[in-house]
């Protein structure tokens, strides 16, 4: 595994992490607690030492299944966690922005991940006007006094207009946050033009969501897939999921070296941009983690 410091925190985080929103239900699997182990296990003997979750992952359930799974070892993870919405059952979320809301939401993720503070708590893709909320941002600012947050970053949402992405990302140093989480991957490069250039300018750290697209640049998805109803996938259209099936395939086709999982080429390949410090991929099982963690090993090919 290779580490890489993430921005101005001093965090060392593994350049392959751990995305989690799948725990929450959403991705067309109920996890066991067995099954959440099994997945950490295998990232701990990778060396993988980074985890993204959120409050809306189901009912704080992704947040509970990891904290029972690292229970034990809690201090060797960098664990981020994001506030701004609540689970509302289905693919609905409540939207909760003030002050106190996300003072609660603190509160009950602290107590669902078992832990006395969150390494990076996160602005969880929200509009510039819960944004631009000086009294959330003051609150937050408390919580890293009180040592109950280490550090502060914002996720930004790929559906907003691109000049509130780039608002956000300029305003990041004066909200206190030192990271941006962003849509990133091999079909989707829209962070390229704007975004990373801040990132560079202001010396935040990028964790790239979704580095994957969704499972489409694992290679294992053709034209026709169908997703179960309580998979979020379900949600596009045919033709959507078609087009990204037929250009994953002609980007293994034309791209990806003989011989190379496609997974870890595509997670090298977000890995190989100098504005990017981790990818946080999901999983579905321990094999797909130890599959995710070799993208290391392609770094210097």
């Amino acid at each position: 595994m290779t580490y890489r410091t993430l921005g101005s925190t001093g965090l060392k985080v593994s350049v392959v992490g751990i995305g989690t929103w799948q725990l929450g239900g959403e991705w067309g699997k109920k996890f066991t607690a067995g099954e959440v182990r099994e997945i950490f296990d295998a990232a701990r003997r990778g060396g993988i030492t980074l985890i993204d979750t959120a409050e809306c992952y189901g009912d704080h359930l992704s947040e509970k299944l990891i904290g029972q799974a690292i229970r034990t070892d809690r201090d060797r993870w960098i664990l981020a966690t994001k506030f701004g919405h609540r689970y509302a059952g289905g693919f609905e979320r409540d939207q909760l922005w003030s002050a106190d809301d996300v003072q609660r939401q603190l509160e009950d993720s602290l107590a669902a991940l078992d832990t006395e503070h969150v390494d990076l708590y996160q602005f969880h893709s929200g509009t510039t006007k819960v944004f631009e909320n000086d009294a959330l941002w003051s609150t937050l600012d408390r919580q890293k006094k009180a040592g109950k947050v280490r550090h502060i970053g914002i996720s930004i949402s790929s559906s907003m207009a691109h000049e509130d992405q780039l608002h956000q990302a300029r305003r990041a140093r004066d909200v206190g946050a030192e990271c941006l989480q962003v849509v990133y991957n091999r079909l989707q490069r829209w962070p390229e033009e704007g975004i990373f250039p801040i990132c560079g300018d202001q010396n935040l750290g990028v964790l790239a969501r979704v580095p994957l697209a969704s499972g489409f640049l694992s290679g294992k998805y053709r034209e026709g897939v169908v997703f179960a109803a309580d998979d979020f996938r379900s949600r596009k259209t045919s033709q959507e999921l078609d087009s990204l099936a037929a250009e994953a395939r002609r980007i293994q086709a034309e791209e990806v070296p003989p011989g190379t999982p496609m997974a870890a080429w595509a997670l090298a390949w977000c890995l190989r941009n100098p504005a990017v410090t981790a990818v946080i991929p999901g999983a579905q099982n321990a094999e797909q983690v130890s599959q995710n963690a070799t993208a290391a090993d392609l770094l210097g090919k």
